[in-house]
């Protein structure tokens, strides 16, 4: 073959490898640029600005449902926990969206801590953000819940418990007009016109108290604290009570168990429990406060030897005025608020109160609250 032409061959062959070369180069580029993106990701232009004004909750989740960006409000309200939504409800509602490309509107219940029965109501809209990234929005709608079903409860309960003190008030004032020529009536009248006065302060205060629980800042500045130092301070308002009917309080657990939460507060809630077992309780008889750490949540159980409660009560002891009793509750001097007082102390440190009872065996009641070496920062308050 000519010497020319095996100079254009060759020159024509180098051609085509540079060219092949270059395309492979050119791909690989490409690849490199989509990687840093996905490793990479960010949100369009403005929407930065747009969540951090946002007094609601704003979340943009990439592809993998990974959280990217968070509004302050959406940590406000747990929301985002390590770069992740929280709720699987909530995941759902963003792959439905990413499955049909409509937007989504919904008014969702959801879990308050990571575990319990106490709920956040939100208002949420789902949307895709350009072809990448969803959005998620969510108002905080709980505090005009809670507000309804404080006035439904109160004008449902509250005007027959005050009834009762309140007719005994008006026959005892005229007993005592009646009887006015006997000291020993006026005096016996009297006794029982300040227990009706006493009882009537005691549902007003817990009725303050109760309505304090439900603030939507009632826990206040937590802070780490001793669960026995809790257990201790219950137990000392107790104290008198039990051993003027000659009952044991005996305390024992985990000496090194620490919580979350605002000390008067927890103490107010053992408090109740204590004083709830004292009341049902036989003379002589023993209580026992106990306190445990399990798998990150600490328990602080009351174990009474009472009476017990029938099993078709034990969902209601924790409702407001509900008494198992009626009759000795109200001797007892009980307004029927002590329980609900705990189960709200409880969920606003994001646990729970659980109970166990059978009739002539007593009862226990068990706080359970997160660890504090393992909780997540409390619902209210920034990460």
């Amino acid at each position: 073959m000519d010497s020319a032409w095996l100079v254009l061959l060759s020159l024509a062959l180098g051609l085509v490898v540079g060219a092949g070369f270059v395309w492979i180069l050119h791909i690989a580029a490409r690849r490199g640029d989509h990687a840093v993106q996905v490793v990479s990701p960010s949100v369009p232009d403005g929407v930065d600005q747009v969540l951090d004004a946002l007094e609601s909750a704003g979340v943009v989740l990439d592809p993998s449902n990974n959280v990217i960006k968070a509004s302050p409000g959406a940590h406000a309200i747990g929301l985002v926990w390590n770069g992740a939504l929280v709720h699987p409800h909530l995941v759902e509602l963003v792959d439905r969206v990413r499955r049909n490309g409509d937007p989504i509107t919904e008014d969702c219940e959801l879990a308050r801590g990571p575990f319990g029965d106490a709920n956040i109501h939100l208002s949420v809209r789902v949307a895709r953000l350009g072809s990448r990234y969803v959005l998620l929005l969510a108002e905080d709608r709980t505090e005009s819940f809670r507000l309804e079903t404080v006035r439904r409860d109160f004008v449902a309960n509250i005007s027959h418990e005050l009834k009762t003190p309140i007719g005994a008030v008006g026959l005892l004032a005229e007993a005592l007009d009646g009887a006015s020529d006997d000291p020993d009536q006026v005096r016996r009248f009297a006794h029982r016109l300040t227990q009706e006065a006493h009882r009537l302060a005691r549902i007003t205060q817990d009725i303050i108290e109760l309505s304090r629980l439900q603030a939507t800042d009632a826990i206040g500045n937590a802070e780490r604290i001793s669960a026995r130092s809790v257990v201790g301070a219950a137990v000392d308002q107790n104290r008198v009570a039990a051993e003027t009917r000659g009952i044991e309080l005996a305390v024992r657990g985990d000496k090194g168990a620490e919580v979350i939460g605002n000390e008067p507060l927890l103490v107010t809630a053992v408090h109740n429990l204590i004083s709830n077992a004292i009341q049902y309780s036989p003379d002589d008889s023993r209580i026992g406060v106990g306190v445990r750490v399990i798998d990150g949540v600490v328990e602080i159980a009351v174990t009474d030897q009472g009476e017990g409660i029938p099993e078709d009560d034990l969902d209601r002891v924790f409702e407001r005025f509900f008494r198992v009793d009626q009759a000795r509750s109200r001797n007892t001097g009980g307004t029927g608020l002590g329980l609900a007082i705990v189960k709200h102390a409880v969920q606003n440190h994001g646990g729970e109160v659980r109970v166990w009872s059978q009739p002539g065996r007593g009862s226990t009641f068990t706080i359970r609250l997160p660890e504090a070496s393992t909780v997540r920062p409390p619902i209210g308050e920034p990460t």
